[in-house]
């Protein structure tokens, strides 16, 4: 009696235990990546994206805390934390709590973690980069020259062999100067880009942004540099406010069209009038 109480309370044991397991929720991994940007060498910052796969496919992964950090020679150091928006991105500018660590070395060290919780394990990233910057000039001949640099032993070095974009920024996008998708770097770091884009229209003043990409190399991460340049044209333009139109304001609709109205409204209230008279008419003379 004794040895079949102790294998019933074994069993009701497994048995909780079971329920217990089963009742928790099985916890995803989370891939993070994370990437550098510079742009025009006046804004740098990190940006973390979150995945999970789900159902065999990655999916960007919404409201992750994410802690972003800069790395020492022995420590890290926190620039801050960041929720990861519908697209699973989170962005974090480098401040100025790193500002001594950053101007110690040419090359950076940064990482993103984030904590475990009900729906995802940890998990971190990490990044290495090279200190690099692009510079934009122009000549005589509307070409563009845009130069790769990175810093080395505190002296500002060419990279060759690199491929670069120059482009025109636009509402939507941004268009290639040229046929030409990108230029290689020569020894000097140099590319020089012919602006091939005539009539194109610029702001009210006819200037045209330029812009040179370096986009998620290894070593650099994310580069850009923008140049305004007068090589646009000027837009004309003239106010149809006070003209006629068909959609134009109140009391400026077309001529035509006013008569148009005008003369349908009269038929048909002729029309009803005339049908009123001969309605009396008749009254008149059935009485």
């Amino acid at each position: 009696m004794k040895k079949f109480k102790i294998i019933l309370l074994s069993a009701l044991c497994l048995l909780l235990v079971t329920q217990y397991l089963f009742a928790q929720p099985i916890k995803n991994d989370l891939l993070l990546s994370l990437a550098y940007f510079n742009n025009n060498n006046q804004t740098q910052y990190l940006k973390a994206t979150a995945k999970s796969k789900v159902n065999g496919k990655f999916q960007q992964v919404a409201n992750v805390s994410i802690a972003f950090y800069i790395d020492d020679a022995s420590s890290k150091v926190l620039l801050g934390k960041a929720t990861t928006d519908h697209s699973g991105n989170a962005i974090m500018q480098i401040k100025s709590v790193a500002s001594e660590i950053w101007k110690s070395s040419a090359t950076q060290n940064f990482s993103v973690s984030t904590q475990e919780d009900k729906l995802y394990n940890a998990s971190e990233a990490n990044l290495a980069i090279v200190k690099a910057k692009i510079s934009l000039d122009t000549l005589e001949d509307k070409s563009i020259v845009a130069t790769l640099l990175e810093l080395k032993d505190s002296n500002w070095l060419p990279i060759k062999e690199v491929d670069i974009r120059v482009a025109v920024k636009r509402m939507l996008g941004e268009l290639n100067v040229a046929e030409t998708a990108t230029y290689t770097s020569d020894s000097l770091g140099m590319v020089t880009a012919e602006f091939t884009r005539d009539s194109l229209p610029g702001d009210s003043k006819g200037n045209l942004i330029l812009i040179a990409k370096l986009d998620e190399h290894e070593l650099y991460g994310n580069l850009t540099a923008e140049m305004i340049v007068p090589w646009g044209i000027k837009p004309l333009v003239h106010s149809t406010f006070n003209d006629r139109s068909l959609f134009a304001r109140k009391g400026l609709t077309p001529i035509w069209l006013e008569l148009l109205a005008y003369s349908i409204i009269l038929i048909v209230w002729s029309i009803i009038i005339y049908l009123i008279f001969q309605i009396k008419k008749i009254i008149k003379l059935g009485v």
